[in-house]
């Protein structure tokens, strides 16, 4: 483990900026950066990622430029989507959090003000983090079927008619589970537990600070280096909509009986072929059966310096 400085008195720095992360625009948050790495003496080549994707080609672009550091400028969906292309290959990563919640940043005690993390980037120390992965598609903090799905594809409109709140988030919830039509059919097998559940909703977590967050058990599994899998009780369109206003106020563990499995490796087989999955807020179509693995030590992040390796 060495500091951000070890290798070069001038790391070579790439900054992917998602143009659509955050409230203040890609030109607000671009010139913060700039400003913040210019006050501090050290150049970096600022790329701003176009609305609708294309991160992963950009991160592959910026790999093979060979940048020491390449930053995810975004929202837990940008920064996972750049670790996607980086994990396994060596180059180490920098974040600055423009997301919503963050959950990723958080977790690692990563500055939420772009000039503190900009200053961390160039002063911290790099630390492994574990990752999780679906059917090989990159996941920081969770990936999920059934009603989150749906939900994000009501935020994506919510957000589009009245901007980035967690307002608009949290309406975005209530409206999706009001008109919601029928739970999943998913069978699951980790470890030896193999059983078929009829469920709104399972997710599998990869962030203790997450759990915490949203008041879940679990930590143990993330803790040893294992997928937290919640499976939720199929009890009605009502009963989801207690159930989501729990997770909202931090009392899931002690109000929704959950189905908790731990496992560094998991298969959900579907009924239907193909489903809606979300990954760190981003939404995308899958083929059932899914696979989700827990992977240590593939990807290498700036943290502060007292932050050690290990649950996040």
């Amino acid at each position: 483990m060495t500091d951000a400085h070890t290798t070069k008195d001038q790391p070579h720095i790439c900054v992917l900026i998602n143009a659509s992360s955050g409230k203040q625009g890609a030109d607000g948050a671009r010139a913060r950066i700039e400003k913040a790495f210019q006050s501090a003496g050290t150049p970096a080549e600022i790329r701003v990622l176009a609305k609708g994707g294309q991160i992963s080609t950009s991160a592959q672009g910026a790999l093979d430029d060979e940048f020491d550091i390449i930053v995810a400028a975004g929202g837990d969906g940008t920064i996972a989507g750049i670790a996607g292309t980086l994990r396994g290959n060596g180059t180490v990563m920098g974040i600055v959090p423009l997301g919503t919640f963050n959950y990723f940043a958080r977790s690692l005690d990563i500055p939420e003000d772009i000039e503190s993390a900009v200053e961390l980037i160039l002063n911290g120390a790099q630390r492994p983090v574990p990752i999780g992965t679906i059917n090989g598609h990159t996941f920081l903090n969770n990936a999920s079927l059934g009603a989150y799905p749906a939900i994000l594809r009501t935020r994506e409109e919510t957000y589009r008619k009245w901007g980035r709140s967690r307002l608009a988030a949290y309406w975005s919830v209530l409206v999706t589970l009001v008109t919601l039509r029928r739970p999943l059919k998913i069978h699951i097998e980790a470890d030896g537990y193999a059983r078929t559940h009829r469920t709104p909703l399972a997710f599998a977590v990869n962030n203790a600070f997450q759990l915490r967050q949203m008041g879940l058990e679990g930590e143990e599994h993330i803790a040893a280096g294992r997928l937290a899998l919640f499976v939720a009780p199929d009890t009605g369109r009502w009963g989801m909509l207690k159930n989501a206003a729990m997770l909202a106020m931090g009392r899931a563990q002690r109000d929704i009986p959950f189905d908790l499995i731990g496992a560094k490796q998991i298969t959900i087989t579907a009924h239907r072929k193909r489903n809606d999955v979300a990954c760190d807020g981003e939404r995308s179509r899958m083929r059932a059966p899914f696979d989700l693995r827990a992977i240590p030590d593939e990807l290498t992040v700036i943290v502060p310096k007292d932050r050690q390796a290990g649950t996040r």
